[in-house]
């Protein structure tokens, strides 16, 4: 599995523009694409204006896809003008332990 950390610090005008958009975007890709296996958004403690984004594909053909899928395209547009500073990193899943029923 891929997987993809991205760090972003939003204008703060512009924050429920931003809030928007990545909830649109996050919901679709794991609606919309098959390889798109988890998408979550983190807002930072302390930071109302910092997030990670979490985000599991099956493979890196899969992360390509998204990144030709128009709710992605739709969300660069609205990234343009809200966020002002952003890092992927980007990695491979050697393990993973859940337990989200109890969560």
């Amino acid at each position: 599995m891929f997987s993809l950390m991205v760090q972003v610090q939003v204008d703060p005008e512009r924050r429920e523009e931003f809030l928007a958009a990545i909830t649109a975007n996050a919901e679709a890709s794991v609606r919309d694409e098959p390889g798109c296996l988890r998408f979550d958004v983190s807002s930072l403690e302390g930071d109302d204006n910092r997030f990670v984004f979490y985000e599991l594909y099956t493979d890196a053909d899969a992360l390509a896809a998204h990144r030709t899928a128009p709710h992605f395209r739709t969300w660069r547009e609205t990234a343009d003008r809200t966020v002002v500073h952003q890092v992927n990193t980007p990695g491979t899943v050697l393990l993973s332990h859940t337990d989200e029923a109890s969560a």
